[in-house]
């Protein structure tokens, strides 16, 4: 990692924290999200062998032996007897998210933390790793064999730079041996064995196990869209109806309309800071292309370097013209805290936002009432809508090639990552694990705690998301594309010598890692993009 990005990540998510700076940023606290109703009953459903108790609904968050859930805490404990686990399972976390993890929620109910060691008798100790530090810690233990941690959680796409350290193990034999479930049609994850693919493999083997859903997505001001006087005067000035904008053209006339500065309004305010931006420069760039347009060929040349690498370019620069002034230099947290003052008309970011900024108990919030999701604008390919959006950050845990324990330490991820406890955990307000699976999108919980218009939007945002770069050098590709995205949007390169330049880098980068390496991850990674395309009219 580059200095360069590491300071602007480092510095973007020790400042923001996610959920934590983030609702410090708004006057937001987690508690205004208001847990169920305490529930007498403290036993479970018949043919449950474990989950929650203790309030309402827990029955859906508890498991029979043959479930996922089940099947891991019964290994657990069966190896516990074998004096074959450990006492205690080392996992290394993100401070944002370890409340999730360690605090009850809804009332009445035990934390998850407390349920895992009541049922196995392994106790879980979570260390906090600051947020955005996670890769660097886990590379410092692997780096030293220090050994401190069982499980490394760390953002998705660094798998491939992981497995290339030897640092984590292949999970294949354990995933045979005690069945996921992960591609369940009906629970698992968006895209079934795709989706699985796109978070928990590389070059086709299971290193890890998604906790995370940082699928970007899109939000916009309900007041202003469904106001009759704007309605009217966006209608005479563009000739046609205001609505959440479907293409990037209507995104581009619909943000100039709204942008007011002079009266505390921009039009759009996806960002476009180091760290962060490039995401949204993905999304411009993939939907050039049908099903999409891919960041590398089949024989590993990047395709950057191309008339739709220098339109997306453009576009993403001119799109400052609808921004804060000093836009390159906001981070969420700023973004957030704009949003939640009124002022932009949209945005594009984690799912969270309407959790933290539509609530009745967020005083601080002025858009409580106001909020509408919307799919990502896309473009007319061959007479189909291409909307695409892209998955960043997005955690994932993996065991450490260190862990003396290592299939007790795949069965704590298995519980964790399925679709019961999963669903419950992401329901909590104390942490930022974000909704990723079909069971969290149906869960009651879940959907009050993140708003039912919202979780339709997310669910069908992740069946249309590309992957960022997975490939062993991930960390170097992307600090050479924010680079000179950067250096475009601060007008010291064009846009054309920009996505050259970048060429050049990754080529460089692609010598390095190893082209034939670089090839079958490539090819492995295109399995999980998205096929979907809409219609045009609607």
């Amino acid at each position: 990692m580059s200095e360069f990005l590491t300071v602007s990540r480092r510095g973007l998510l020790a400042a923001g924290a996610k959920t934590f700076a983030l609702t410090a940023a708004v006057g937001i606290a987690p508690q205004f999200i208001r847990p169920g109703r305490a529930f007498a009953a403290d036993a479970l459903a018949p043919g449950m062998i474990g989950g929650p108790t203790g309030f309402e609904g827990a029955e859906r968050y508890q498991y029979g032996a043959d479930t996922p859930e089940g099947r891991a805490v019964e290994a657990a404990k069966a190896l516990k007897s074998a004096g074959k686990a450990p006492e205690r399972i080392v996992l290394g976390l993100s401070d944002g998210s370890i409340g999730q993890l360690t605090q009850a929620f809804p009332a009445g109910a035990p934390s998850i933390k407390e349920l895992w060691e009541k049922e196995t008798g392994i106790t879980l100790d979570i260390v906090g790793v600051p947020n955005g530090q996670e890769f660097t810690k886990t590379m410092q233990d692997i780096s030293t064999k220090g050994g401190a941690f069982d499980i490394y959680a760390v953002e998705w796409n660094r798998l491939g730079d992981l497995v290339e350290t030897a640092g984590i193990i292949k999970l294949d034999d354990y995933v045979a041996k005690h069945k996921p479930e992960w591609d369940d049609p009906e629970r698992g994850y968006v895209n079934g064995a795709k989706g699985v693919s796109l978070l928990n493999q590389y070059r086709g083997s299971t290193y890890g196990v998604s906790l995370d859903g940082d699928f970007q997505t899109w939000n916009y001001r309900t007041d202003l869209f469904n106001d009759e006087a704007e309605k009217k005067a966006f209608s005479d000035k563009y000739g046609y109806a205001l609505a959440p904008p479907r293409t990037w053209k209507e995104h581009s006339d619909v943000a100039a309309f709204f942008h007011r500065p002079d009266k505390g309004l921009f039009g759009s305010t996806d960002l476009r800071n180091q760290g962060w931006g490039y995401t949204n420069w993905y999304q411009r760039f993939v939907s050039m292309g049908s099903p999409n347009q891919f960041l590398f060929g089949d024989d590993g040349k990047a395709l950057i370097n191309s008339e739709a690498g220098y339109l997306a370019t453009h576009e993403y620069v001119d799109s400052l013209s609808h921004h804060s002034p000093d836009a390159i230099s906001w981070g969420w947290p700023e973004q957030y805290g704009n949003f939640a003052s009124g002022g932009a008309a949209m945005t594009c970011a984690f799912s969270n936002l309407p959790k933290f900024l539509d609530n009745k108990a967020n005083e601080g919030s002025k858009v409580t009432g106001k909020i509408g999701s919307m799919l990502p604008p896309g473009r007319d390919v061959g007479g189909q809508l291409v909307s695409r959006s892209v998955l960043w950050l997005n955690l994932s845990a993996s065991v450490s090639a260190q862990s003396k324990h290592p299939e007790v330490c795949y069965l704590l991820l298995q519980w964790l990552g399925s679709s019961r406890i999963y669903s419950w955990m992401t329901a909590n307000p104390g942490g930022y694990f974000d909704p990723f699976q079909l069971s969290n999108f149906a869960d009651p919980l879940v959907r009050q705690t993140y708003h039912d218009y919202h979780m339709d939007v997310v669910r069908e945002t992740v069946a249309r998301t590309v992957p960022s770069i997975n490939y062993p050098g991930a960390t170097a590709f992307h600090n050479a594309l924010d680079e000179n995205l950067m250096a475009a949007l601060t007008k010291a390169k064009t846009p054309e010598e920009a996505m050259a330049d970048t060429e050049k880098q990754w080529q460089r980068i692609a010598r390095r890692t190893g082209e034939d390496k670089l090839l079958e991850a490539i090819k492995s990674n295109k399995q999980a993009w998205p096929t979907v395309l809409d219609p045009l009219a609607g």
